[in-house]
């Protein structure tokens, strides 16, 4: 009778180190391979401001992204820091990250900054910590006090040059005029579209030659 019940006491704790296993296991496959500083796009939806946004920055075709974020990794543990319009400047478990992102039907693809930039991921997330709290600037033209997401990342990597702010557009190729949801947007807000206006985007970001495309989250 003894060993009976020991053999069912060593099967529960078999059962629960089984278990254990799993639950870590699968923390981990989240952020298997990846690494401190990458740079996470979000996918691009094809209509409202997801798409406004891809309309008149995409600039090639394997590259369409509305938001991107910067990995921090601390030891078992990922974060993502990003600017976003629910919570502004923040830092965020990259589990919630990636199932917000799968909740809008978004998917998620990894860049990582070449080798010989590598040295420059340190600063940039101490930069990026520094900005944590700031409010999301709505207006998408550069300011002090708020970030956008594009915006929030440049500024991160600033000192070390490794993204350039460039003169934003608001034309939709296909016309060769202002894009019509721009344009709504702006005179909403009394403001004049800052076409020419210096500024950033996902899009722009993720062409620059100092990245390379890793792969998909899934």
């Amino acid at each position: 009778m003894k060993q009976i019940l020991r053999n069912k006491f060593l099967l529960k704790i078999l059962v629960a180190i089984f278990l254990l296993n799993l639950i870590i296991n699968c923390k981990n496959t989240q952020s298997s391979g990846l690494k401190n500083g990458d740079l996470l796009f979000v996918t691009a939806k094809e209509t409202g401001l997801s798409g406004a946004i891809n309309n008149v920055t995409q600039k090639q075709k394997s590259t369409s992204f509305d938001h991107i974020g910067i990995l921090e990794k601390k030891g078992n543990e990922a974060f993502v820091l990003h600017a976003a319009p629910k919570g502004g400047s923040q830092k965020q478990n990259l589990k919630d990250f990636l199932k917000d992102q799968a909740n809008d039907g978004q998917r998620v693809v990894l860049y990582r900054l070449k080798p010989e930039y590598q040295n420059t991921i340190p600063a940039a997330i101490q930069k990026a910590e520094s900005m944590l709290g700031k409010p999301y600037n709505f207006n998408y033209i550069l300011d002090e006090n708020s970030y956008y997401c594009s915006d929030f990342i440049e500024r991160a990597f600033r000192k070390d040059n490794i993204f350039k702010l460039e003169p934003m557009t608001f034309i939709d190729p296909k016309t060769g005029k202002t894009n019509e949801f721009w344009e709504q947007f702006y005179q909403k807000k009394n403001l004049k579209v800052p076409e020419g206006e210096l500024g950033c985007n996902p899009n722009g970001l993720a062409a620059s030659d100092k990245l390379e495309r890793i792969k998909e989250l899934k």
